[in-house]
């Protein structure tokens, strides 16, 4: 059929100005009533899934289906068998629950928990990370986290003692007990054993009077077979600060020989001895 002249001006130049911003706006509406522009709804991740349990033969693994955004309505859950790094992956037939049982032949190998998120707009799928490599049932079980302490209950020495062990300053004795204005001399006893409860030998001790130019800094000294370190700090003129003097107050350091002052097993400590300038 023929489609006189002025007929098609009618449907291609007849049209302008706002009559033709009402035409393409109602064009427009039909595409996004037709479910075009509702194509970017689908569902999308914002956290994968998950797995708990132990990978070990004949334990259970429990799959999480993660966050999602466009609100899915449906997961569908799929295990996948993948090799020792992870890859490699393929889906377990028949596994589509939350929960997987491992077996045998997942030994050597690990798993990967899939979900697919539906909604009208469509599906998307995420995975999670790998577990573990499974072991097996008759595996020994991994030894425990090692306490960085020498076997038995001490005493022990402290080149024995490693990180995540530490040296702990936990005793200390003065004489005298009481520093008066006649005092020249303080003797000084630490104790030094380790956060495994053992009493420690060779440990090297050092202390300081605060503030400084009160009492002389002994070297450091190694603690013996009882723990115990001996320091003598000797009267300087600066002591005492002041006529109304309570204390002094003792900074102590004990380490191991080769080892920054301040890392290693190193530890550190505030003591006092009490003052009185009246007796």
């Amino acid at each position: 059929m023929r489609i006189s002249r002025r007929k098609r001006w009618m449907l291609l130049g007849g049209v302008t100005g706002a009559t033709l911003s009402a035409v393409v706006v109602g064009t427009l509406g039909i595409f996004a009533g037709s479910g075009l522009a509702a194509a970017q709804a689908k569902p999308q991740p914002t956290n994968p899934p998950t797995i708990t349990g132990t990978a070990q033969e004949g334990q259970v693994l429990t799959g999480h289906n993660g966050t999602w955004k466009n609100d899915p309505t449906d997961f569908n859950f799929f295990w996948m068998r993948c090799d020792k790094n992870g890859s490699s992956c393929a889906n377990i037939a028949g596994e589509n629950g939350r929960t997987y049982t491992l077996k045998g032949v997942d030994v050597g190998n690990t798993i990967r928990f899939k979900v697919e998120a539906v909604n009208a707009d469509g599906n998307t799928f995420a995975v999670s990370v790998p577990t573990a490599v499974v072991t097996s049932a008759t595996s020994p079980p991994p030894p425990p986290p090692s306490r960085g302490c020498p076997a038995g209950a001490g005493p022990v020495n402290v080149n024995d003692v490693t990180p995540p062990a530490r040296l702990i300053l936990d005793g200390q004795q003065s004489n005298p007990g009481v520093v008066t204005g006649g005092t020249t001399d303080v003797v000084i006893r630490y104790h030094v054993s380790n956060t495994c409860g053992q009493t420690v030998q060779g440990a090297l001790v050092y202390t300081t009077a605060v503030p400084f130019n009160q009492w002389s800094i002994p070297p450091e000294t190694p603690t013996g077979a009882d723990g115990w370190a001996q320091l003598t700090l000797h009267r300087l003129k600066g002591f005492p600060v002041g006529p109304h003097q309570q204390l002094i107050a003792l900074f102590a350091r004990a380490r191991k020989s080769g080892e920054s002052l301040l890392a290693g097993v190193s530890a550190r400590r505030l003591f006092s001895v009490r003052v009185n300038l009246t007796g």
